[in-house]
């Protein structure tokens, strides 16, 4: 228990001692009563006397009376030897006791207990005092540290190279600094100077800090993990006395390693403010450069970074002898998948036979949180069905969880709105069946997940890094199926198809202005390359373009869109038959998967 704690528990002891003590005085004072000396020999007379007890000051007593039992008179004695001499007659006859009491202890202390308390509670509340005030000079002292969580050699927790699935490229690309983490000596007699900064950049999710635990835990040193935005305060400069600290402590730990995770929130590029060069995050940059590039080359100090926007940070940072290389940690493919997937369902309950290859194929773009993620809500089903092991199927519908969100089985929809939705899905499930680039369907339901009222899945034939202009088009023309069926179904449209146009308008806009693939504007790339420009940039960026150009970029646009509209369109009015079979199976059974929606046009 902290002190502090137990300096309040025993304040709290000795006011309820006082209060007891208080309470006792006032109970027990409820019960006496004042006689007369006239009044008590009255009832001497009339043996109504019980007892009386003679106090050691000899000028009171103590009376008890017959039948007040609960009553306690107190009588004065004006002189004892008088007193003595008219009640002994009757003590000897034994009409009622005399004794005289013996002063105790507590009754010599009684007079002083209040004082003795008052200043018992005084010393306990300065002193109470002088150690908060203690706390506090600490904490400011101690204002300036820095909050790195330190993983030391023999952690419990050490990660390594086996706890990381995939990434074998970076996994090589750093083998090295682990290297030289283990035998920097090595390295320094060969004259060699290994990389003092190793930025990771990536997606949230793909793996960055993972992969920095694993080098530590591989090389067998501590680790100091720290935030960026834990350097940044309101006080002028304490970000830049917590940076110096770390790094003091971490020259202390050598050979170690340096995690600063979204660096990004401390390395922005400087000038950028609206408060100009001279605000505290710009005073915790200049600081964490000098310490980058005042190092020794005997130190063994790695400084290692994650950022999923490197385009934002200040260039002095990447500049050689900081940040020396970039490693860039891409989502996984389709084998790293089917690895993580397998990571993650190590000593787990699986099902015999389950093929994770499968599953890794039907998850492409999906990050490894994604799937440790997906791996978990698919225990989590099998547990929720009471289940001892989990199945192929848990896996497919926490995928789907994952993507889509939960089902919302319980919502009430009215028939014309399940009709609707209907038509809408098997207008994009139908439409993307002709399309020779577009990804095979996996699953349709209308039942209501997340946002969406309902949602068609597709299967990725491979993953991409590239997608050509008909892929895109094709993309454009499947999202406006759905739109195109209610038109055509039920002549009339909703707003159910808001998303599936706004996301068709995007990637029309991004082939004309991002990616040059406009026949009549050519491939110029129009408006700032930089999508989520960040305050100062932002204030400067003007549009590269002029109103003609903005005209024509809005015609294309439009023609585009227009152009996969009318395709869309007549690849339903051709297929209309397929339309309505896909549309009543969904109404009737609320899903459909991939081999009855295939049934269906084998038919």
């Amino acid at each position: 228990m902290k002190k502090s704690s137990i300096l309040r528990t025993l304040v709290t002891y000795l006011l309820l001692i006082a209060v007891a003590m208080y309470a006792i005085t006032v109970m027990s004072s409820q019960t006496k009563k004042d006689m007369s000396y006239t009044e008590f020999m009255q009832k001497v007379e009339e043996r109504s006397v019980s007892s009386v007890v003679l106090q050691n000051d000899r000028l009171t007593a103590h009376v008890k009376i017959k039948n007040e039992e609960n009553v306690d008179r107190v009588v004065k004695i004006p002189n004892v030897s008088t007193f003595t001499d008219s009640i002994q007659e009757k003590v000897t006859a034994g009409e009622f006791e005399l004794t005289v009491a013996q002063e105790t202890a507590m009754e010599t202390l009684a007079p002083y207990i209040p004082n003795i308390i008052l200043l018992v509670g005084t010393l306990l509340i300065f002193i109470y005092m002088i150690r908060r005030t203690g706390e506090g000079n600490a904490k400011a002292m101690n204002f300036g540290k820095n909050r790195a969580q330190m993983i030391g050699k023999d952690s419990k927790k050490k990660v390594t190279f086996e706890n990381v699935a995939g990434l074998k490229e970076e996994k090589e690309e750093l083998q090295e600094v682990v290297e030289f983490l283990k035998e920097p000596k090595k390295y320094q007699d060969m004259g060699a100077r290994i990389p003092k900064g190793i930025l990771l950049v990536g997606g949230p999710g793909t793996g960055k800090t993972l992969l920095a635990k694993a080098i530590a835990g591989e090389a067998n040193v501590p680790f100091f993990s720290i935030s960026g935005s834990d350097f940044v305060e309101m006080f002028v400069g304490v970000g830049a006395s917590r940076v110096r600290d770390l790094f003091s402590e971490a020259k202390n730990n050598s050979p170690c390693i340096i995690f600063i995770d979204e660096i990004d929130a401390v390395g922005r590029h400087r000038g950028a403010g609206v408060g100009g060069g001279h605000d505290e995050r710009e005073q915790t940059l200049n600081q964490l450069l000098v310490e980058m590039d005042g190092f020794a080359t005997n130190e063994s100090i790695i400084v290692m970074a994650a950022t999923n926007r490197p385009d934002i940070l200040d260039p002095a940072l990447l500049r050689p002898g900081r940040f020396d290389r970039q490693i860039v940690v891409s989502d996984p493919d389709i084998g790293a998948r089917e690895e993580i997937l397998k990571l993650h369902a190590k000593n787990k309950p699986f099902a015999q036979g389950i093929d994770f290859k499968v599953i890794a194929k039907n998850t492409a773009g999906f990050s490894g949180a994604d799937l440790e993620n997906m791996v978990n809500e698919a225990i989590l089903l099998a547990a929720r069905k009471d289940k001892n092991t989990v199945s192929l199927e848990d896996l497919e519908e926490a995928m789907v969880k994952v993507m889509m969100g939960p089902e919302k089985k319980s919502k009430v929809i009215s028939e014309k709105e399940k009709k609707l939705t209907a038509y809408h899905e098997a207008g994009h499930a139908v439409v993307s069946r002709f399309l020779p680039t577009h990804d095979t369907v996996h699953q349709i339901s209308i039942i209501p997940r997340g946002m969406a009222g309902g949602y068609t899945m597709y299967k990725p034939n491979e993953d991409k890094s590239y997608r050509s202009k008909s892929e895109m088009n094709e993309h454009i023309v499947s999202l406006l199926g759905g739109r195109v069926a209610e038109q055509l179904v039920l002549d009339d449209v909703s707003t159910g198809a808001s998303n599936d146009i706004e996301r068709a308008s995007k990637i029309a806009r991004a082939m004309v202005m991002k990616y040059g693939m406009s026949e009549k504007l050519g491939p110029i790339t129009f408006g700032s390359t930089q999508e989520e420009v960040f305050l100062g940039k932002e204030m400067n960026s003007q549009r590269d373009y002029s109103e003609k150009v903005a005209s024509q970029i809005d015609d294309e646009v439009k023609e585009i869109i227009t152009r996969a509209y009318n395709y869309a369109e007549r690849l339903l009015k051709e297929n209309l038959d397929k339309l309505h079979k896909v549309a009543q199976i969904l109404i009737e059974n609320e899903k459909m998967d991939s081999e009855e929606f295939d049934a269906i046009f084998n038919a």
